[in-house]
């Protein structure tokens, strides 16, 4: 019988166990789409958990003991699956303890996902993340500023910082076309694994690209945008905040071979 599962350190996670991290916030995690028991981008999921357990503390798990607890995670669950790997400290937040404590692991499955359909009409809402390189845990913003955009009438949010610059969504990256070449944002914000396996299969495919500052007057030039996330490499936006874009299909299909030539791969 298969089930999703819920482990710490590669062994099903007691109520004991999980009770403390239902109040705790100081954590780092990354999330992925399993099919067929693999994983796309599975190096760069690896590099960010590695270089974020580093920044919060202080040292990081081998990759191989990572892809360790990644397999037994997988081993009795459905073949597709979403994924998401959570480091935290026993010793927990609100103490100076947490430096250079050893990592423990979080593996959760679920469900399969593959994200909204579109296109999505986005609120803009100044804001910046604290530590916006670290996929960390406990975000209220996220949350929050999702559900007023939904009360005014959006479907999610972007984000923009203090110099009028559009940054992110609140669990997307931004992506746009100019007709020709894929532009991305430049701002501090979280570099997304599917942004990653984009970026690089878009250079094995010729297809130009660059990153440079985007505002809000900059999107009537806009040929078209998208977000895209663990669940998608591509989702159409055609409005932020009061701008229209047009939808752009060929630039979300071009998104999605991209994503779809990178390769799957067992952990």
């Amino acid at each position: 019988m298969t089930s999703f599962v819920v482990q710490r350190n590669g062994r099903a996670a007691t109520a004991e166990e999980l009770a403390p991290l239902a109040f705790a916030g100081y954590a780092h995690f990354t999330a992925m789409q399993v099919r067929g028991g693999r994983v796309r981008g599975l190096d760069l999921h690896l590099e960010r958990l590695r270089s974020a357990s580093v920044e919060l503390f202080g040292q990081a798990l081998p990759d191989d003991q990572v892809r360790s607890l990644l397999r037994a995670a997988l081993e009795t669950g459905p073949a597709d699956v979403s994924l998401t790997a959570t480091m935290y400290a026993s010793t927990g937040e609100f103490t100076a303890g947490v430096a250079d404590a050893k990592p423990e692991v979080l593996v959760r499955t679920g469900p399969a996902a593959a994200g909204p359909e579109g296109p999505l009409a986005l609120a803009t809402v100044e804001y910046e993340r604290v530590l916006p390189a670290v996929k960390h845990v406990g975000e209220v913003a996220k949350t929050y500023y999702l559900r007023q955009a939904v009360g005014q009438g959006f479907d999610d949010a972007a984000f923009v910082d203090r110099r009028g610059r559009l940054s992110e969504g609140t669990i997307w990256n931004l992506a746009f076309w100019d007709g020709s070449a894929v532009v991305w944002p430049e701002a501090d914000m979280l570099g997304g694994t599917t942004m990653g396996i984009v970026r690089r299969q878009l250079d094995r495919l010729g297809v130009p690209q660059r990153v440079e500052a985007v505002t809000l007057a900059d999107l009537p030039a806009s040929a078209g945008a998208v977000v895209m996330n663990s669940w998608t490499p591509g989702v159409a936006v055609h409005r932020i905040g009061s701008v229209s874009i047009p939808e752009a299909p060929s630039f979300v299909e071009l998104l999605h071979q991209a994503y779809g030539a990178e390769p799957l791969t067992a952990p």
